[in-house]
């Protein structure tokens, strides 16, 4: 028996294996509505096996997008977009997720294949927001520190996001407070200098990205799971890492999140980051042992048996794969037989399978 391939459940949902699809941006939306490029990317992870198909960085705001052409969930037509994706997903035996955000000082930038800068106003830019005013890097903007009623918008927009894309159909939520974007921020003292009850001291710094769980938790449904991703460090001495990565673990497992989904880094543009393969997976076990929560491992994970044995052995609940399955859709089908288990294929290519 394959225990990549077994079942897993959290809350009423049960993934027909533990391979999930990592929220990826795609650049490629037109005022933060999906296109067909959206539906066929999704959809074909879903098709290819993975259980939880999940939707890129969705902003909650307009300021709150990392570019121009990023997916939003600002407005309940943005949510009615979505539809048809969610339903296809569900149609194909996945689970559709949707990870929604806020870049913070990352916002307002072109996108990679056109050099990421930032992008000034006259440009299709916009003033960009962050715990304190200290730009991302050299060549960025100077960003708002944010004032009371900005932090207050910013959980109502967490809540409203998460409420429409209930209505839209999906079956699991992830906050995103990873990368070096706005609830990764606050937590950080390398981004956080403030000198209120949102910055300072731990407790303060995991004020803001508490509360926005919590809003979401009250309008999120019972029955459907909620995940977090987390940089587990920032690679760099002084900043955030898996000692404060546990507390918040126990923090947002207390608030009713159900998995934590395990990266690392983003917040500076200089940290040195020793990748190779699996290297952010000792995150994950670390937070699944001693913080009693269920866990996602990621980064640089590619073959099968390098997935099974991360499962089999406890070091994660989950995988979720990133630019694996941008190189190949269909990595589960070829994943099962590679393990000797048979995949779910779709009836149209069943000649096809091996």
């Amino acid at each position: 028996m394959s225990a990549l391939f077994s079942s897993f459940r959290l809350r009423s949902q049960t993934f027909r294996n533990r391979i999930f699809v990592s929220p990826m941006c795609q650049y490629s939306s037109i005022d933060g509505f999906p296109t067909a490029w959206h539906l066929v990317h999704l959809g074909s992870r879903a098709v290819g096996g993975a259980a939880l198909v999940m939707m890129e960085a969705t902003a909650v705001s307009p300021e709150g997008r990392i570019s121009p052409g990023d997916q939003g969930l600002w407005s309940d037509d943005h949510g009615e977009a979505l539809r048809p994706i969610v339903y296809f997903i569900k149609s194909q035996g996945a689970a559709a997720g949707i990870q929604i955000a806020h870049a913070g000082r990352k916002a307002s930038t072109d996108a990679p294949w056109r050099g990421g800068r930032p992008l000034a106003p006259p440009e299709g830019g916009w003033s960009v927001i962050a715990p304190s005013s200290i730009p991302f890097a050299s060549g960025h903007p100077r960003p708002e520190a944010c004032r009371d009623a900005d932090l207050r918008r910013v959980v109502a927009d967490f809540a409203q996001a998460a409420r429409r894309a209930h209505e839209a159909g999906f079956d699991v939520l992830e906050l995103h407070m990873a990368h070096g974007y706005l609830l990764h921020e606050f937590l950080s003292p390398l981004a956080n200098r403030r000198e209120d009850r949102y910055g300072g001291p731990l407790e303060n710094r995991l004020r803001l990205p508490l509360e926005v769980t919590e809003a979401v938790r009250k309008v999120w449904p019972d029955d459907k799971p909620l995940f977090v991703r987390i940089s587990a460090s920032d690679w760099v001495d002084g900043g955030w890492d898996i000692e404060q990565s546990l507390v918040l673990a126990r923090e947002l497992k207390a608030r009713g999140v159900d998995l934590i989904d395990c990266s690392s880094g983003g917040l500076v543009a200089d940290a040195e980051i020793p990748a190779g393969p699996g290297y952010q997976t000792p995150f994950a076990t670390r937070i699944r042992a001693e913080a009693g929560i269920a866990v996602g491992a990621v980064g640089l994970i590619t073959e099968p048996l390098q997935a099974e044995q991360i499962v089999r052995t406890n070091l994660a609940d989950c995988v979720f794969l990133g630019r694996e399955l941008l190189r190949d859709p269909y990595w589960p089908l070829h994943a099962a037989h590679a393990l000797h288990r048979d995949g779910e294929w779709p009836a149209q290519y069943e000649r096809a399978r091996p």
